[in-house]
C-alpha cells in the first residue's frame, strides 16, 4: 500500500501542472493576440478582426477562471465568474451584429490584411492543439471546468478559421462582404456560448 498510495496524488499533481500550463499558454497567446489584432483590424478596417480581438479578450477571462478554479476556489465564485464570461460573450454578439450589419448596409470595404491572415492562420492551429490538450487533461482529472473551457478554446480556433476564410476571400476575390459575414459567424458562436453558460450544466 505504501508503494502505490502516492501514485494517485502524484499523477493528479502532474495533470494539474499540465492544466495550468495549457491555461497560461492560452492566456499568454491571447494577450499578444489582442495587440496584433488591434493593429491588423485598424489597418484593414475589418469588423471580423476587431471582433476576434474582443473574443481573445473573453478567452483571457475564461483562462483566468480555470486557473482560479484549479487553485481550489469555491464553486460559487466559479459560477459567478462563468456568468461574467457569459455576459462578455453577450456583449460581443451585440457589438458584432451591429457592426456587421452597418458594414453591409454602408458597403464599407475592408482592406487586404497580410498580418491578419498570418495571425489567424497560426492562431487556429495553436488553439486546436491547446483545445485537444485541455480535453484530454480535463477528462483525466474529471474536471468539468477545464473541459468546458477547452470547448471555448476550440470555438476560438473555429472562429480564427472563419475570420481567416473571410480575409482570404476578400483579398483573393474581392468579396468584401465575406468580412462582415465572418462577423456573423462569430455572433452565432457567441450566442451559443451564452446559452451554454447560462442554460447548460456546469
Amino acid at each position: 500500500m505504501t508503494a502505490t498510495s502516492p501514485a494517485v496524488p502524484l499523477d493528479t499533481a502532474r495533470l494539474l501542472r499540465r492544466g495550468f500550463a495549457l491555461e497560461w499558454a492560452t492566456l499568454s497567446w491571447n494577450v499578444i493576440g489582442i495587440a496584433v489584432l488591434a493593429v491588423a483590424a485598424i489597418g484593414a478596417r475589418s469588423v471580423a478582426l476587431a471582433g476576434f480581438g474582443l473574443d481573445s479578450l473573453i478567452e483571457i477571462g475564461a483562462s483566468a477562471v480555470v486557473i482560479w478554479e484549479l487553485t481550489g476556489s469555491g464553486e460559487e465564485r466559479q459560477k459567478r465568474a462563468l456568468r461574467l464570461i457569459g455576459a462578455g460573450f453577450a456583449l460581443l454578439a451585440l457589438y458584432l451584429a451591429a457592426q456587421s450589419t452597418l458594414v453591409l448596409v454602408t458597403g464599407l470595404h475592408p482592406r487586404h490584411s497580410p498580418l491578419g491572415i498570418a495571425w489567424t492562420a497560426v492562431t487556429a492551429a495553436v488553439m486546436f492543439a491547446l483545445a485537444a490538450g485541455k480535453a484530454r487533461t480535463g477528462r483525466a482529472l474529471d474536471n468539468p471546468v477545464l473541459r468546458t473551457e477547452g470547448r471555448v478554446t476550440l470555438v476560438d480556433g473555429l472562429l480564427a478559421a472563419a475570420v481567416l476564410l473571410g480575409l482570404v476571400l476578400n483579398s483573393a476575390l474581392g468579396w468584401w462582404w465575406a468580412d462582415p459575414a465572418a462577423g456573423y459567424v462569430l455572433v452565432y458562436y457567441a450566442v451559443r456560448e451564452v446559452r451554454e453558460i447560462f442554460l447548460g450544466e456546469h
